[in-house]
């Protein structure tokens, strides 16, 4: 979906949104509050700079509006493949803005997250994974790794990798195998106003993705893991 069609299903009492080189920022109403609004657009590819705006951003809004929400748009194809970028350090500027996120959530900002188009690996870990809650439209596109390179990188035919894909959401993309994994809170459909007032209401800094994984049968082992890791039980193999 277009950024400027989604503004208006989001934000019926209006919103003051721009798009500068792919970057969204800006403000908008809703269930009579003003939030602020980060985001990006047209599959953008995060180098350094975009990085640096979504951080920029979050910041201005902590030191400027304490405590106001804050809306993660989502449409990225993951961190840019450029020589320049790796060597500037793109690890360290995304690193740098998934901690202005965590800032802002210890300021009493709520964070949430909607995934509109395309969600991929590095873009959405430091951004729309970052979030106190992430959710997404049905038709949008959300995976860390395509099936295609995952078979180069671990060596694992990718027809078998196609065929655990069918039971396993870990290997499978989509938001219906996010959704199972934890990973997203909810899909919305219909009133995109209304579920973003209630998810806006219902945030929680409180992490709950591997009790949901767990619950819908996405992700069977991790709460155990991450409960034994907080219990200080050694879950190394022997």
């Amino acid at each position: 979906m277009e950024w400027k069609q989604l503004a208006q299903q989001l934000f019926p009492a209006g919103q003051s949104i721009t798009e500068t080189d792919h970057f969204l920022s800006g403000s908008a109403e809703i269930d009579g509050h003003t939030i602020a609004v980060i985001g990006t657009t047209n599959h953008a590819p995060i180098g350094i700079e975009i990085a640096l705006a979504q951080a920029q951003a979050v910041l201005n809004v902590v030191r400027a509006h304490p405590q106001r929400a804050i809306l993660l748009l989502v449409d990225t194809q993951g961190q840019r493949l450029r020589h320049r970028d790796e060597m500037l350090g793109i690890n360290s500027y995304m690193a740098h803005l998934g901690k202005c996120i965590e800032l802002a959530r210890r300021s009493g900002h709520k964070v949430i997250a909607l995934v509109y188009d395309q969600a991929l690996s590095g873009g959405f870990i430091t951004s729309g994974m970052m979030a106190d809650a992430c959710y997404a439209l049905p038709e949008s596109t959300i995976r860390v790794m395509g099936l295609p390179a995952m078979a180069r990188i671990t060596k694992v035919p990718l027809e078998r990798l196609t065929e655990l894909a069918k039971d396993n959401p870990v290997f499978a993309p989509g938001p219906d195998n996010y959704l199972r994994m934890g990973g997203i809170e909810a899909i919305w459909e219909g009133d995109l106003a209304s579920q973003l007032a209630t998810a806006l209401r219902d945030a929680d800094p409180v992490d709950r993705r591997a009790a949901l994984g767990l619950a819908r049968g996405g992700r069977k082992l991790s709460h155990a893991v991450v409960q034994q890791v907080l219990s200080g039980i050694d879950v190394r193999p022997a």
